[in-house]
């Protein structure tokens, strides 16, 4: 080869020849498995960037419940994937939305059987597992399909449970025995589970009083390294705060409480227990969700003096009623956190009542709270007076976000005012806050 030939050849190779592998990953990293395979054919460099376990180790698998041609190929391509690439994964998260029938069902039981499967077999490296909302209650879910989806799914957390860092099942809407045998699985090699972050909200079925079960507070017992706990109310119990406080007190973080109108919630909690745990677990901050649980009395069998509650939410689901009153609940009980209080969100319809000055000394004497949001019938000047305390030091929201109910279909003198109030304080906004404020029609 001449020296006219050397000189033209580096000139005619495309730079993509050139690239080193850390950017052709990246560039791979965003294009889907499509263009992947396609990517693939290119060379053989490209065919080997292919298999890079960066490429696959998160995956969202997500099957359609609706019977369509477009989506036919998912089960089929779930597998193929797993198959190939499955020893590489290391975050799974797995949709099924809203099953239409039995036969999509059967389906996707059979799909997973074999997708859990060749995971238990291949895979070593998996940290987390989200299988969402599967609702297994419902009448589309037959109960031999139901009775072999949860016989695999426990199969597969025996082998893969050594591993296994974070999982996810909520929305599952198991009886309490299928609940407590498949989370059983998860210890079943060393005798207790070391998984840190478990979501079992809406895990039980409605209506099942789940506190009352003794092999539920049991099967909890395994579990001796959880930082994050999700659940709902009606799992909540003394033996259940007492395991956490044996097992878990060293590392446990975070509690969320999910509390629905449709879930036993009435069951008598020694404030003690809850003493108990805070003390042991300094560190424990615990975060209530309301859904329609709204009255008073209710409130504070729940919310005790003794929980260090963080954050708390209140939503109503634009139900009114007249006998109802958020003042109390606003006054009495909610102060009693001021010094743990950090996010507040409420969504209620309270048409019958004005609260803007029992929100206003609530966000004052609330001192850490940061994150702030209401969807209510408010006074439009209510933000206002929010900002002037926030300007003044009053208060130090980092989060504010306003939703406000009108009885009206036009809201042009609410936007004009807001407008106002915004030009007003768009400094502190800019520099301070989130913002986010808007009025809007209850009709």
């Amino acid at each position: 080869m001449d020296e006219e030939s050397q000189a033209v050849q580096p000139r005619d190779q495309s730079c993509w020849a050139a690239l080193p592998d850390v950017c052709l990953r990246r560039v791979f990293w965003w294009l889907g498995d499509r263009d992947r395979s396609r990517a693939a054919l290119v060379c053989r460099k490209w065919n080997q960037m292919m298999y890079s376990a960066d490429l696959w180790r998160y995956r969202t698998i997500t099957f359609s419940g609706r019977p369509s041609r477009v989506h036919a190929s998912e089960f089929e391509s779930a597998l193929w994937y797993v198959k190939k690439f499955g020893r590489y994964l290391e975050h799974l998260e797995i949709k099924f939305l809203n099953p239409y029938n039995a036969v999509l069902t059967k389906k996707f039981q059979v799909t997973m059987r074999g997708l859990l499967s060749c995971l238990g077999k291949n895979n070593n490296r998996l940290k987390s597992l989200s299988v969402q909302h599967l609702e297994l209650d419902r009448p589309v879910w037959r109960n031999s399909i139901r009775g072999s989806l949860i016989k695999s799914l426990s199969f597969f957390l025996k082998k893969a449970g050594r591993q296994l860092d974070h999982l996810s099942l909520k929305g599952a809407r198991l009886t309490v025995e299928q609940g407590c045998a498949v989370l059983g699985s998860l210890s079943c090699s060393r005798g207790e589970s070391l998984v840190s972050q478990l979501n079992i909200e809406d895990y039980f079925s409605h209506h099942l009083a789940v506190y009352s079960s003794p092999q539920f507070s049991k099967t909890m017992a395994t579990f001796r390294s959880l930082v994050s706990l999700t659940l709902n109310y009606n799992c909540i119990s003394d033996e259940l705060l007492d395991g956490l406080c044996e097992n878990n007190a060293r590392t446990l973080w975070t509690i969320n409480i999910k509390c629905h109108v449709h879930d036993p919630h009435g069951q008598v909690i020694w404030g003690m227990s809850w003493a108990r745990l805070a003390r042991r677990a300094s560190n424990l901050k615990v975060n209530f969700f309301f859904e329609r649980v709204m009255k008073h009395e209710r409130l504070a069998r729940v919310l005790l003096q003794e929980i260090p509650v963080r954050g708390l939410s209140l939503r109503s689901c634009y139900f009114s009623d007249p006998d109802w009153s958020m003042r109390p609940t606003l006054t009495d009980l909610l102060p009693t956190f001021r010094h743990t209080l950090q996010k507040l969100t409420f969504e209620f319809n309270n048409n019958h009542e004005s609260l803007d000055e029992e929100l206003c000394f609530l966000i004052s004497s609330c001192r850490k709270l940061f994150y702030f949001k209401i969807w209510a019938f408010l006074d439009v000047r209510f933000v206002e007076r929010i900002l002037k305390s926030q300007e003044e030091g009053q208060c130090s929201l980092r989060t504010l976000k306003v939703r406000i109910y009108t009885n009206r279909y036009e809201t042009n003198d609410e936007d004009r005012t807001l407008r106002e109030i915004h030009r007003k304080y768009r400094k502190l906004i800019d520099s301070e806050l989130n913002y986010f404020v808007i009025a809007y029609p209850m009709m």
